[in-house]
């Protein structure tokens, strides 16, 4: 695909996500994650060329101007939306198919020193919503999303929904747990479980005060008959 060609693409998915964006002049000079995608691009050839310290040098220089990290070693493909994006934190070994979606705050990074692959792969569709943090060698799935402020550690599979910390899959292949599926209205297990010790908790002051007006009763009795 020609540079100009895949230029015209990244600002057609900006269209398509951004009900904000106007004009392709507006687009082409004012939205961040489209200039680190396209920054990022020249830094991934220098570093396929193993020209690293130029790669790195355009990648920190891009961060300085957008607010976004993404490492020049990171593969990245067609149509990435970056939403706002300061703050989003991509990794060297990062693997992000094509039409991912990434909101601002987003970490995609790794657990700890280890070499090799360390970064997550994200595969075609993902959504990752705002202050999500994706750990380590992970995949997530064709079509799946990470709810906003969730820690995913482990593999997410295909057409899935994962929220929470830790996050867990709360959402597969259509099977829903009753909310809508919109980034900001997704399930909150952390908050299901509050409200079921809540109920609990209730449950047990309630019988705690059925047992002492009992026991006043009692002693009220006693004293009466003496």
């Amino acid at each position: 695909m020609g540079i100009f060609k895949m230029m015209k693409e990244d600002m057609d998915v900006v269209f398509e996500q951004d009900p904000a964006a106007r004009t392709y002049v507006e687009v082409m000079l004012t939205y961040s994650g489209l200039h680190a995608v396209w920054s990022h691009r020249v830094a991934h050839w220098f570093y396929n060329k193993r020209l690293l310290f130029i790669a790195r040098v355009i990648s920190q220089i891009s961060r300085f101007i957008t607010g976004i990290e993404i490492h020049p070693g990171a593969k990245i493909g067609q149509r990435l939306f970056i939403d706002h994006g300061m703050g989003v934190v991509i990794g060297e070994t990062c693997e992000i198919g094509n039409n991912v979606t990434i909101f601002q705050g987003v970490t995609l990074g790794g657990t700890g020193k280890e070499k090799g692959k360390r970064h997550p792969t994200l595969k075609d569709n993902a959504l990752i919503a705002t202050g999500a943090k994706v750990l380590g060698a992970i995949t997530i799935g064709e079509n799946s999303k990470v709810g906003g402020g969730s820690v995913v550690l482990k593999d997410v599979p295909d057409n899935s929904t994962v929220v929470g910390v830790p996050g867990q899959v709360v959402v597969q292949d259509g099977k829903r747990v009753g909310r809508d599926l919109d980034h900001h209205k997704l399930p909150d297990p952390v908050f299901d479980k509050c409200a079921q010790l809540q109920t609990q908790i209730d449950e047990l002051k309630a019988e705690m005060a059925s047992m002492k007006e009992e026991k006043r009763r009692v002693l009220e009795n006693d004293h009466t008959n003496i």
